[in-house]
């Protein structure tokens, strides 16, 4: 498949949240999770949020997140703005700052290379 025909939206089953599991299906196997009991994480799995809070020092926190994202636009550019955006909403919803990043990826076989580094670069 070549970038030319190649369409981001019609590569999945589902588009983003609809694509995820439910809460409750998800809360039913972190519930066997072991209980990490530190007084410095702040916001863990109890809390049923989108990123975890852990205090390194009086002053300084440090907010974790990661999201799996599917497309919901064709144009590879427009996809990435958005997926970032989406990322870092979850940081700026905790008051944070965002200071580095992380992808993870699936990415099809039969599409070409090219069109991954158009969503990455």
């Amino acid at each position: 498949m070549d970038n030319e025909s190649a369409r981001l939206t019609q590569l999945t089953k589902s588009a983003v949240w609809a694509a995820k599991i439910g809460p409750e299906t998800l809360a039913q196997v972190l519930g066997k999770l072991p209980k990490f009991n530190d007084e410095k994480l702040i916001v863990g799995l109890n809390n049923a949020d989108d990123a975890a809070v852990y205090k390194l020092n009086e002053k300084q926190y440090i907010i974790q997140t990661m999201d799996f994202f599917t497309p919901i636009v064709d144009d590879p550019y427009d996809f990435r703005q958005i997926a970032a955006s989406n990322a870092l909403s979850d940081v700026y919803a905790m008051g944070g700052e965002s200071l580095l990043a992380l992808n993870i990826v699936c990415f099809p076989k039969k599409l070409n290379l090219k069109y991954l580094e158009e969503i990455f670069c």
